[in-house]
């Protein structure tokens, strides 16, 4: 399984901007696809995650109603909508991959990860 994130970018406060994560080589139908973001000097903190087969999706408190996750089952990507960006949100975001749907927000219960792809956002 290969994931690549990319989107990120330099962004004003209040800006949106839309991550995406193209997934190859699954041979599973039962996925969890997850973003996590990891700021300087803090530790990788779980952002939103989606069931692949049943689009069922869940966020942290601190995205809740400025994030929506969504999948493209048809381009194996998934998505990561943010808008009304702060400059706390700025970050290295990661997405990441586990077997299974069962909600996990924890990166050590993701076995495959992407590349990070940096967002800034200015004040």
């Amino acid at each position: 399984v290969q994931l690549q994130a990319s989107g990120g970018g330099l962004v004003q406060t209040g800006d949106s901007l839309r991550l995406s994560c193209a997934a190859s080589g699954l041979t599973f139908s039962r996925y969890l696809v997850g973003w996590f973001r990891q700021a300087p000097g803090k530790e990788r903190d779980f952002v939103a995650a989606i069931s692949w087969n049943t689009a069922s999706a869940y966020y942290a408190d601190s995205v809740k109603g400025r994030c929506t996750i969504s999948s493209d089952n048809s381009k194996n990507t998934v998505y990561l909508q943010m808008n009304s960006l702060k400059p706390e949100d700025t970050a290295v975001y990661f997405c990441a991959l586990r077997l299974g749907t069962v909600r996990r927000t924890t990166q050590e219960e993701y076995a495959y990860w992407g590349q990070g792809t940096l967002v800034t956002v200015s004040s």
